[in-house]
């Protein structure tokens, strides 16, 4: 059983409600969220339209202010937004849907004067707004709003979406829209897409930023981003509708040969069963010698020829992808079809074609992602000279994996970063350096063979030979 001073419900309850109200009084003093939560509480208990006079207060009470709300403030700033959005949703919404709407539309207007005085690098700020866009379309759906009412409501905020704040909105707000406010919102989108932008004078023009081709002006950037959003909505939109020939006609001609973008298109393509159009959209790309055709296309098209149930061709190319890029999703795919027996002769197939694959550092990385240790430690042993230590991110967790069952391997790669470091001067890395000596040295009695890479006290007094004059990582090292 819980001791009675154990916090919870039930010691408390015990303590009766006057001594519990006056603990709450004494608690509160000094700190506004915590009066302003008992307020709420208070108004709660007599009316949720008591309630929302208070988020109305404080939400008129925020976009008043105008300090500036650095790193230190945000964690309070958001626990006081959060409360008040929850307030709106759980007590406010569930009462009066009509009033947590306007409620939570005033909510998201906050979101402008308060990016614009404070720094919210961790996203949290942002992340309240987000899940407001989420709460609203919940909301709005209970309060049978106006289909063409809400569509300008959300024009509204799409214009205004400086901060990134309304990204969620529109998807958020289809159950709420319909599909005659959809095609409100469409035709509203169309119609401010084709008004012309203000014509400014030269001398009013606000240069924001530079190019090879000379200034970049604000107007400029303004006209290219009120394109982009328009057409962001309105492939939102045609999502929306599972209209896959307008989600496309969103998309400029030139950028539907771009490896995502056609993946992008094929993908939905392949949703609504035009597997064909889907293989021509795909393989419209041009990827002839190129190395950097991203595995969301290659993925897009295996699963577009296994729908045309063309499996075996399907292989073939998961294969060829494999080959070509050593990724294990293809192998496993491809593995994962064949017969039992066969895919341990391809596995060991795939081994072979990875120890001899070009860029050794690509091969290693998916030794260990396999994972296949013994089959890394014999790369790392085998092509030791070919190993950049500079490559720490991928060095450090290799030497930390093969330590256990392979000491030699985990002791080259660990050299690799140290020469790196002290052949190239890099002082910022003595530290790191000097750490991965210490760990040689622990890993060199469980070394049986150091198979010509020379024992842990050679290799030292050769670094000292070398690099006798960097006292700077001696003194760390020592």
């Amino acid at each position: 059983m819980a001791a009675k001073t154990t916090l919870n419900a039930k010691n408390l309850e015990a303590l009766g409600p006057q001594r519990l109200a006056e603990l709450l009084i004494e608690i509160s003093t000094g700190s506004a969220a915590h009066k302003r939560r008992l307020r709420m509480e208070l108004a709660g208990s007599h009316s949720s339209a008591e309630v929302s006079r208070e988020v109305r207060k404080r939400l008129a009470s925020i976009a008043r202010a105008r300090t500036f709300i650095d790193w230190r403030k945000v964690k309070a700033l958001k626990a006081d937004l959060e409360t008040q959005r929850k307030t709106i949703v759980d007590f406010v919404a569930a009462d009066d849907p009509k009033e947590g709407f306007e409620l939570i539309w005033q909510f998201l207007a906050l979101s402008d004067p308060i990016f614009a005085r404070s720094d919210d690098g961790s996203g949290s700020l942002a992340e309240s707004f987000r899940q407001a866009c989420t709460d609203a379309g919940v909301i709005a759906k209970a309060a049978n709003l106006d289909p063409d009412t809400l569509a300008n409501k959300i024009l509204s905020a799409v214009q205004d979406n400086g901060y990134g704040q309304y990204d969620r909105l529109i998807t958020a707000m289809v159950p709420a829209l319909g599909n005659d406010g959809l095609e409100c919102l469409k035709a509203l989108l169309v119609q401010w897409s084709k008004e012309p932008g203000e014509k400014l004078s030269q001398s009013d023009r606000q240069v924001i930023g530079w190019s090879s081709k000379g200034p970049i002006y604000e107007d400029e950037i303004y006209g290219n981003h009120r394109e982009l959003t328009v057409r962001i909505a309105l492939q939102e939109i045609a999502d929306a509708q599972g209209d896959v020939n307008a989600y496309i006609a969103q998309q400029p001609e030139k950028t539907r040969r771009a490896p995502l973008v056609a993946t992008d298109i094929a993908g939905r393509l392949l949703s609504a069963g035009r597997a064909h159009e889907a293989l021509e959209t795909l393989d419209s790309v041009d990827t002839k010698g190129r190395v950097d055709v991203p595995i969301e296309w290659q993925l897009a098209r295996v699963a577009t020829l296994e729908a045309l149930g063309r499996a075996d061709e399907a292989q073939t190319y998961r294969w060829k992808c494999f080959e070509e890029s050593l990724s294990d999703a293809h192998l496993r795919a491809f593995l994962k079809r064949l017969p039992d027996f066969d895919d341990l002769e391809a596995e060991q197939k795939a081994f072979s074609h990875a120890q001899a694959f070009p860029d050794v550092h690509r091969a290693l990385a998916f030794f260990l992602v396999w994972p296949a240790l013994s089959e890394a430690a014999k790369l790392v042993v085998q092509r030791k000279p070919e190993l950049d230590g500079d490559l720490y991110e991928l060095m450090t967790p290799a030497a930390d994996t093969l330590a256990e069952k392979h000491p030699l391997a985990a002791t080259l790669v660990l050299r690799s970063m140290i020469d790196f470091t002290l052949d190239n001067g890099r002082s910022s890395r003595y530290k790191h350096a000097a750490r991965h000596l210490v760990e040689c040295r622990a890993l060199a009695p469980h070394v049986g063979n150091f198979a010509g890479a020379g024992s842990n006290d050679a290799y030292v007094e050769e670094l000292k030979r070398r690099h006798s004059k960097k006292h700077g990582f001696w003194s760390l090292a020592s």
